[in-house]
């Protein structure tokens, strides 16, 4: 299985390069609000929203557009998509996230580019 992961040590130094990165993957813009990754604070402390597969947004899906492929991540099928936001609602991190301007949702398919941008090494990859 592969899905992103913290690091135990929490480097994050919140400079959200890894917000921008993703956003901007999916849709060429930096909107916060448009990232599969999120970092906020909690008790004074930084704390990451990742995406840990763990499919809540598959099993809410009913028209099964969302599927776990042979590495373990959770992908939408985006013919089979009708843009209802059960899956976003269902995300209990936040961090499948729904454009107003496109019918379909985005979620972390843990391609790493967040991984790859992050100057602190805060967040892996990491492969069960």
């Amino acid at each position: 299985m592969k899905t992103l992961a913290i690091n135990k040590e929490n480097k994050c130094m919140t400079c959200l390069t890894c917000e921008i990165a993703c956003s901007e993957a999916f849709y060429k813009k930096y909107d916060p609000a448009l990232s599969c990754i999120h970092i906020g604070e909690k008790d004074g402390a930084t704390k990451l929203s990742i995406c840990i597969q763990c499919g809540k947004c598959a099993r809410s899906c009913p028209h099964e557009a969302i599927t776990k492929n042979d590495k373990g991540v959770y992908t939408l099928d985006k013919a089979k998509c009708q843009g209802c936001g059960l899956c976003v609602e269902a995300c209990p991190f936040g961090v499948m996230v729904k454009s107003p301007d496109r019918e379909q949702p985005s979620k972390c398919i843990a391609c790493g580019i967040c991984v790859k941008k992050c100057p602190a090494d805060a967040i892996f990859i990491k492969e069960a």
